[in-house]
């Protein structure tokens, strides 16, 4: 059965990736893709229509899911839709503060959701091992380095937070330092956070932890952001038809 599909912010980087995807699979058919700007009309050869349309579309159209990587405000603004609808909803934006992404999450009471600040399955795959790589090596100094385009908002990214999340539960850290400058040495116990923003780069996370005359990288390098999108819709695909709940893409990636 095919899965009918809402895409958000359908002219951005991820939104193209994500409607283009979308079109590519014979699981799914696009209900719509919206965004707030008019300045791009189609994408892929589909129209893109105004998101001041969105309750409407949802109405009429019945998707199964939206696929949503816009900005907090926004997002907010679309599952509150979605939760009214009824509408299962997908995530991948980042940078929320801590009220609005309890917000976001309360919505899970009424619809499925999933949130997941990376929907790359190596990236996921990094999530489930950097807890017992850290635990396994106590003592050890740990440093986090991630690396973006020069249009990327909010630092650290959202998969190095959620990284910092698993390595900070599984030692006895005391607290994170961002960036160094000066006289600065490093304390026993902190977690060493860098945030790169250059160019074009989709997107790289690099955990160095070293000592004992030794160092492990572990490092995740997107090559191209299709692959967040391929991972969103497979999260899409799996939620529809879910009971309402937070959802993680780990359950997306083991099943």
């Amino acid at each position: 059965m095919s899965v009918s599909v809402g895409v958000t912010g359908a002219t951005g980087r991820m939104g193209q990736a994500v409607l283009e995807r979308v079109l590519e699979r014979e699981d799914c058919s696009l209900a719509f893709a919206v965004n707030r700007s008019s300045d791009v009309e189609t994408v892929a050869g589909i129209e893109i229509e105004s998101a001041l349309e969105f309750v409407p579309l949802l109405e009429e159209r019945e998707p199964d899911v939206v696929v949503d990587f816009t900005g907090p405000e926004s997002t907010l603004e679309y599952a509150s839709a979605c939760a009214e609808a009824g509408v299962a909803f997908v995530t991948g934006t980042t940078g929320f503060s801590a009220p609005q992404r309890n917000q976001l999450e309360a919505y899970g009471d009424a619809i499925p959701l999933l949130h997941a600040p990376n929907f790359a399955r190596g990236v996921q795959t990094l999530v489930d091992i950097i807890g017992d790589a850290v635990s396994s090596l106590p003592g050890y100094d740990v440093e986090l380095v991630e690396t973006h385009h020069n249009g990327k908002r909010d630092a650290p990214s959202g998969t190095a937070n959620r990284l910092l999340e698993e390595i900070e539960s599984a030692g006895d850290f005391t607290g994170r330092t961002h960036g160094r400058e000066g006289d600065q040495p490093r304390e026993a116990g902190e977690i060493g956070v860098h945030a790169l923003r250059a160019g074009s780069i989709t997107g790289e996370h690099e955990v160095v932890v070293a000592g004992n005359h030794e160092e492990l990288r572990l490092t995740h390098r997107a090559e191209d952001r299709g692959v967040f999108a391929a991972g969103a819709v497979d999260a899409a695909v799996w939620l529809a038809g879910k009971e309402p709940g937070q959802y993680d893409f780990s359950t997306v990636t083991s099943s």
